[in-house]
């Protein structure tokens, strides 16, 4: 137990996580996630958690991008639970350090349901808004959380502390290239990515092949049935996709990575993934009409509600500006210069 206060500033913090590991850290008011909730009428805020918080520490860790480029998910699957695992401790480690130096912290499921708010995949807080707000990026079309560095390939969660820290600014530029570039919405295989909105049940189709649904609906069948068709479905597959869900703890809409894969956001993509993922094999014409239509409807100043004066301060209010333009150009220039730097390196030796 502390006896006396260690200060620490913003700074301090965004370096310690990043010692202890994290890809990003950033830091956003209680307050501010107090006035703005995702919903207003199923609020997920520091509020209703805690009434002493007065910052959210948010921390990202990276999918690392190798498991998007094999040729089924379960690579993916797994590499989620080793970063969500990782992403515990460090988070876990960052609150232990603050609550020792006389700071009460602690830290957010980063998945987690919560019915008495809504039913289906909703926390507490949300993680993806918390990012934003902690400046780590904007909404893409499929509203996830889209990173400059990482583009949607992240995990986050948030650590409430009763330190007050100068919160970082949101991202004003929109990140995601939109309508006109789509990748997530032909890449959906039960075609859930609406307009800056996913469709969550038709998601979960292909998200959740394992996992809580998929316990869930197995017991409601289990519960129902006869004793003699009990028998048989005891030796039926099913089983062995309720095992698999409760060892899966990935969360409720974490397990398919198609929007993740071919976002082209992120210099891990320019690096690794623009060739692996170049073609889209979900991508069918009725896909393109739809992308069109919302281009179209945006165009014509349609009231949509992706996009609406309350959802576009996570979307970003500016718009796309050619941000992933401009940093594939800076990514290739970096490219020559460390290329320059080996050659000259081995004409040296």
């Amino acid at each position: 137990m502390a006896t006396a206060k260690k200060t620490f500033t913003a700074e301090d913090i965004k370096a310690l996580g990043k010692e202890l590991g994290a890809d990003l850290v950033g830091i956003a008011s209680a307050d501010v996630l107090n006035a703005f909730p995702p919903d207003p009428l199923h609020p997920q805020t520091p509020e209703r958690i805690s009434e002493y918080c007065k910052s959210v520490i948010v921390i990202a860790s990276r999918i690392p991008v190798a498991a998007f480029r094999c040729k089924t998910n379960i690579p993916v699957q797994y590499i989620d639970m080793l970063v969500l695992r990782r992403m515990d401790k460090i988070s876990f480690k960052l609150g232990e350090i603050l609550e020792d130096a006389g700071h009460p912290s602690f830290v957010t499921a980063a998945q987690e349901t919560d019915w008495s708010y809504k039913r289906a995949s909703y926390g507490r807080l949300s993680t993806r808004h918390l990012g934003i707000e902690a400046g780590m990026g904007t909404f893409g079309l499929e509203v996830n959380i889209l990173t400059p560095e990482f583009g949607p390939r992240v995990y986050l969660t948030g650590i409430l502390t009763e330190l007050e820290l100068e919160a970082d600014s949101p991202i004003t530029e929109q990140v995601c290239i939109g309508e006109s570039c789509s990748r997530c919405l032909y890449s959906c295989p039960s075609d859930a990515v609406g307009h800056f909105n996913i469709l969550k049940r038709e998601c979960s189709t292909e998200a959740q092949e394992f996992g809580f649904g998929q316990i869930t609906g197995y017991m409601r069948k289990v519960i129902a049935a006869k004793p003699e068709e009990r028998a048989e479905m005891f030796k039926g597959r099913d089983v062995f996709g309720f095992w698999q869900g409760l060892l899966r703890v990935v969360g409720s809409f974490g397990d398919c990575p198609r929007c993740l894969a071919v976002c082209p956001v992120g210099n891990d993509y320019h690096a690794y993934l623009s060739d692996a993922q170049k073609v889209i094999p979900e991508k069918t014409p009725e896909k393109v009409a739809k992308a069109k239509s919302f281009k179209q409807r945006r165009k014509d100043g349609e009231d949509i509600p992706g996009l609406n004066d309350w959802n576009r301060r996570w979307v970003g209010p500016d718009g796309y500006q050619g941000m992933v333009a401009r940093q594939l150009q800076e990514f290739k220039k970096q490219q020559k210069e460390r290329e320059a730097a080996s050659e000259g390196s081995e004409q040296d030796a």
